[in-house]
């Protein structure tokens, strides 16, 4: 019976269609930590290449564009397989599971203004400049109201203002953001796992499974523009670090009807990574709330990638026939990147001892998809795939402003000879609208009508 239904060829491993998230469509997804290389039979390996590109437009509050903010991105996959004997497997997977790239451009309110911030430039590198504007302040009246007498007829509240602004301007010498400078964020992530299986039942039936992973993490982003109010001109660097996690499941195979279900839990990441941070407003702001805040910061940071949970199906609906099923959640709700100088000055506006995180989500990710393939021949069969993911909230942050998508894909899978196969697809993708906010929750953009498309080839050895 098994033989009629050539589990082999059925076998769904078309990359792209695999593949089970798209940067920013919920959270910093983006390789959907599939483990289905382990979960072959015999003696397995794959090498997988994504290449996904998305167009994000909007408006920002001022109605000006916001063209095509997330950069295409690729990365690669890789996973190895083998049987010790009849009970035991072990195999190492290779992904990319978190990421962000995003990149504003053009005259709007996530860019540098080329005019009145050009002046502040100017006017910190040149203090002799005496015509330069702040926030539509003269700075000789804003000296003037500080001189004894208050010739300026100001109140406490501005005379404070003008005050924090002048010690700004002057932290600031070196640190302002150059003129068009434009908001950015690149998160970028490795993971290696190690998994080690045992099979048990009367018939080897079920496999328990798990093993150590090991994952890297580094991130940038700078903040730009009016729409970022007084977190204009921020900037972070968070360097390069390694931690570990684990993974564990628990599998089933029916081969006489190429029946195969697994269920599998990744632990959450806690890195302890060092951010270098600078904000040139951040001794203004100290300065009104009567606190000594420095202009950069090297501290600690924890980031915490999150915990989550896979679910894979597949089973034959006649001889030539496969059905497929992949489910995924993922707390993002509870994931937050909270850096210590921005955290320390956004309390001042928050008035409470919490502040503000740089990034954060407000709901988890669910995330659906089902397929079906055909073998057309021994050698070849051909796949289609439907996909939801339900995003992580509405409104986003606006370095990431998705909420979910809707997809669909077709591929195909070709056996070159016995052992080796060549498989590729592509998958279009209709992005939920969304909203972009700031940490504040100000909603600051909107984003309608977007799309893009994943694209992906895999090379596969197997050997029973």
């Amino acid at each position: 019976m098994r033989a009629n239904f050539h589990l082999k060829t059925l076998t769904v491993a078309v990359a792209a269609l695999s593949i089970a998230s798209v940067a920013s469509a919920a959270g910093l997804d983006r390789s959907g930590q599939d483990i289905t290389a382990f979960l072959q039979d015999g003696t397995y390996a794959e090498s997988v290449y994504t290449y996904i590109d998305a167009d994000v437009s909007g408006k920002d509050l001022s109605g000006n564009k916001l063209n095509d903010i997330a950069e295409s991105y690729d990365f690669f996959r890789y996973g190895v397989k083998a049987d010790i004997n009849d009970t035991f497997s072990i195999g190492i997977l290779y992904d990319e599971p978190f990421g962000a790239a995003a990149d504003y451009n053009g005259q709007n309110d996530f860019v540098t203004d080329s005019d009145r911030d050009a002046i502040i430039q100017d006017f910190t590198k040149n203090p002799n400049i005496t015509e330069a504007y702040v926030d539509n302040v003269l700075i000789p009246q804003l000296q003037g109201a500080l001189a004894p007498g208050n010739p300026g007829g100001l109140t406490a509240e501005q005379l404070q203002a003008a005050q924090g602004q002048l010690i700004g301007l002057e932290a600031a010498k070196g640190l302002a953001a150059v003129a068009g400078e434009a908001t950015q964020v690149e998160v970028r992530t490795e993971s290696i796992t190690g998994i080690l299986g045992a099979k048990f039942g009367a018939n080897k039936e079920f496999q328990a499974y798990g093993g150590p992973v090991a994952q890297r993490v580094k991130a940038d982003v700078k903040l730009r523009g009016d729409a970022y109010s007084s977190a204009k001109g921020y900037t972070t660097h968070i360097s390069n670090d390694q931690d570990y996690g684990w993974i564990a499941g628990m599998a089933y195979s029916k081969p006489e009807i190429a029946l195969k279900a697994a269920l599998t839990y990744r632990s959450e990441i806690k890195h302890n990574a060092k951010a270098f941070e600078t904000f040139p407003i951040a001794t203004a702001a100290g300065a009104t709330a009567g606190l000594a805040l420095p202009t950069t910061r090297h501290s600690d940071i924890e980031i915490n990638t999150p915990e989550s949970v896979n679910f894979d199906f597949q089973t034959g609906i006649n001889p030539t026939m496969l059905a497929t099923a992949k489910v995924r959640w993922v707390p993002w709700s509870d994931f937050a990147i909270v850096p210590s100088l921005y955290n320390d000055v956004s309390k001042i506006s928050t008035k409470d001892d919490e502040g503000l995180a740089l990034v954060s989500y407000d709901e988890d990710q669910w995330q659906v998809e089902l397929g079906l393939a055909k073998r057309m021949t021994p050698a070849l069969a051909v796949t289609g795939t439907v996909g939801w993911d339900s995003g992580a909230g509405n409104p986003v942050t606006s370095l990431g402003p998705i909420e979910g998508y809707y997809s669909a894909g077709l591929g195909a899978k070709y056996n070159v000879t016995e052992n080796w196969a060549v498989s590729a697809g592509g998958k279009y993708l209709w992005f939920g609208d969304a909203k972009g906010q700031i940490p504040t929750k100000a909603v600051v953009s909107n984003f309608e009508d977007n799309d893009g498309f994943a694209l992906g080839v895999k090379l596969s050895y197997q050997a029973n």
